[in-house]
């Protein structure tokens, strides 16, 4: 009778183990993360050579939107294939015209050709390739495609345009 516990006890652990890994291989592919390097990005760097500039902030951020608090509040983000992250893309959702100028309280975005960059103040940051700002009501929605996989945000502003 002891054999049988043993043998089961085997089977049960391995059933666990393999269910473990799978869910974990399932997860990684899900969210976006996986063993490939991610692409070449120009780090965020602060400063210029004195005065007020010693604290500007400049750089490629695909993050750039949800860092100014000030001016936008990240509500949702959805991460994965391009086929899903376009499907949370609402059906009321505009997309901003290449050249608008937008500003939020001291906040101006600028769309460009498939980049989005964003100021206050002195700060510069650009929000790189494949990556385009929607309008849906007060909500801004940005789109951002690497390859076969992307990113969508949501934002409320925070300020008044």
């Amino acid at each position: 009778m002891l054999r049988y516990y043993a043998i089961a006890t085997v089977i049960v652990l391995t059933v666990a183990v393999i269910a473990t890994m799978r869910f974990h291989d399932f997860r990684n592919m899900r969210f976006g993360t996986s063993n490939h390097p991610p692409p070449k990005q120009v780090p965020i760097r602060y400063g210029g050579s004195g005065g007020d500039n010693d604290a500007a902030l400049r750089g490629d951020a695909p993050w750039a939107l949800s860092a100014l608090p000030d001016c936008f509040m990240q509500q949702t983000e959805w991460s994965g294939s391009t086929t899903y992250v376009e499907a949370h893309l609402p059906g009321s959702a505009q997309k901003v015209a290449r050249g608008t100028r937008l500003h939020y309280g001291p906040c101006t975005i600028f769309v460009r050709n498939g980049e989005v960059s964003v100021s206050r103040g002195v700060d510069r940051l650009r929000i790189p390739p494949d990556a385009t700002l929607y309008r849906d009501g007060s909500e801004l929605l940005l789109l951002r495609i690497t390859g076969h996989s992307g990113v969508l945000r949501s934002y409320t502003t925070t300020a008044t345009p």
